[in-house]
């Protein structure tokens, strides 16, 4: 008999904690025995309308878990529970792990075995042999004055950003960056921040997560439509204007200017995460935004797409009225930054081990791109990348009427990890594949695409 969808939202959550993950607790639920084998689940869209929750968030769940082997999906006959298989339940289970697919072409990950461990390695010994024994107390909250001021140099030298050493406070990762600006806007009176649509679903969930209203704004081939930002009730806006993600466009010199006179018409502030621009293969540098009206733009960046995610470290260059609450927010939070990381990073941008590691994998990068690319031009020729002049991925194009969150959910049942377009938007305009091609090299990259070509025409 068929199961009435409409207290699914009962069955899944019937624990208070109304933040947890959809991921963990159709887990749980799966675990627990509340969800056998066979049972057919809702739609991503129907369970999405329950939860209150987006519906890429839902995908997202299923597709995880399909990959691990809870769920099997079939085109045209939905989702089901695995009808073979028990799984440990109650509170003694194994803690869980994540999957290990046969090919991860996840975002956001560069190439970790190219870490420069040597070089590192050194940087912390000569920083533990320069830093005096106050060094080692409790840090500054706004960050190891040494790594600002290299910083200082090293962001205005390589991406034009005006900041000097006091300006910058240093953060755990651009997640805590966020964090940090969310809480002070709300403070502040903001209740709603514009976001570019399509954009990163987990920076969307972090700003939510703090209270803000997350307001979709298109973007076009010139990058943010400012024109539709300016119908909005905002104040606030978050852009990656040096490559959007995902979509990869740089936003247009005119929109930039537009931008600018926006934020200071609404008295508005501006946060560019300039999460990877460094990388680039077939077109100059653009500048940040940031440089163009320093007392409107919040510049956040990271050492994650150059060096490693693991690292945590962070920066924000922030508007003089802006500086103090968010250093004063920081202390509150950890108390800041781990200072002999900082001092490391400090001796790595001071003595070029930094640079000269950026140009070792832009080599790399462009090698597995273009590996890439060639793949998908031979397998798949109706497939259009988009994106490609810089950053660490691309997106694939597929031909129109495509199902790319099917086609998602059905090579991870085939151990491919890749984010449908659709997760990223909650209005597609095109189907697509968010591709990560910097941290698979290109003869794994080339076999990968054969799997998604096969996975394709199957469909």
């Amino acid at each position: 008999m068929a199961r009435n969808w409409t207290t699914f939202r009962e069955l899944l959550l019937p624990r208070p904690n109304r933040r947890r993950a959809v991921e963990t607790e159709l887990r749980r639920a799966l675990r627990e025995g509340r969800l056998t084998p066979g049972t057919r689940l809702p739609s991503s869209r129907d369970l999405a309308a329950q939860l209150g929750v987006a519906r890429g968030t839902v995908t997202a769940a299923y597709a995880q878990l399909v990959g691990e082997g809870y769920l099997t999906a079939k085109h045209g006959s939905g989702t089901t529970v695995t009808a073979t298989g028990t799984w440990p339940s109650g509170d003694d289970a194994e803690p869980e792990r994540p999957p290990r697919w046969r090919f991860d072409l996840r975002t956001g990950v560069p190439a970790l075995a190219a870490f420069p461990r040597a070089e590192w390695l050194a940087a912390h010994r000569a920083a533990l042999t320069a830093l005096p024994d106050e060094a080692l107390g409790y840090p500054d909250p706004a960050g190891f004055a040494g790594l600002r001021a290299e910083l200082a140099d090293y962001l205005g030298r390589v991406r034009a950003v005006a900041a000097s050493p006091g300006s910058l406070v240093i953060i755990n990762g651009s997640a805590e960056g966020l964090s940090l600006l969310s809480r002070v806007l709300r403070e502040r009176g903001h209740r709603s921040i514009a976001v570019e649509d399509p954009s990163h679903l987990r920076s969307r969930e972090m700003l939510t997560s703090h209270g803000l209203e997350v307001v979709p704004v298109p973007v076009d081939g010139h990058g943010l439509r400012v024109d539709a930002l300016a119908a909005t009730d905002c104040r606030a806006v978050f852009v990656t204007a040096a490559h959007q993600f995902p979509l990869g466009v740089v936003l247009h010199p005119q929109r930039r200017r537009e931008l600018i006179d926006w934020a200071r018409e609404r008295d508005g502030l501006v946060l560019e995460d300039d999460y990877d621009a460094e990388h680039r293969y077939d077109r100059p540098a653009v500048g940040a935004l940031q440089a163009l009206d320093p007392s409107r733009v919040v510049y956040q960046g990271t050492t994650s797409k150059v060096l490693a995610p693991a690292l945590r470290l962070g920066w924000l260059a922030l508007p003089e009225h802006l500086r103090d609450d968010v250093v004063e927010r920081k202390r509150f939070h950890d108390m800041g930054t781990a200072t002999v990381a900082q001092a490391a990073l400090a001796h790595l941008l001071r003595t070029g081990g930094y640079d000269r590691h950026l140009r070792r994998t832009r080599v790399l990068y462009r090698q597995r791109r273009d590996a890439l690319l060639d793949a998908v031009a031979s397998e798949l020729p109706d497939w259009r990348p988009i994106g490609i002049a810089a950053g660490l991925h691309v997106v694939l194009r597929l031909p129109d009427g495509t199902d790319d969150l099917a086609l998602e959910r059905a090579l991870a049942e085939r151990g491919v990890h890749v984010r449908a377009l659709a997760n990223h938007t909650r209005e597609p305009s095109f189907p697509g594949l968010v591709v990560g091609y910097a941290a698979t090299t290109p003869d794994r990259l080339r076999e990968a695409v054969s799997v998604v070509a096969a996975v394709f025409r199957s469909l």
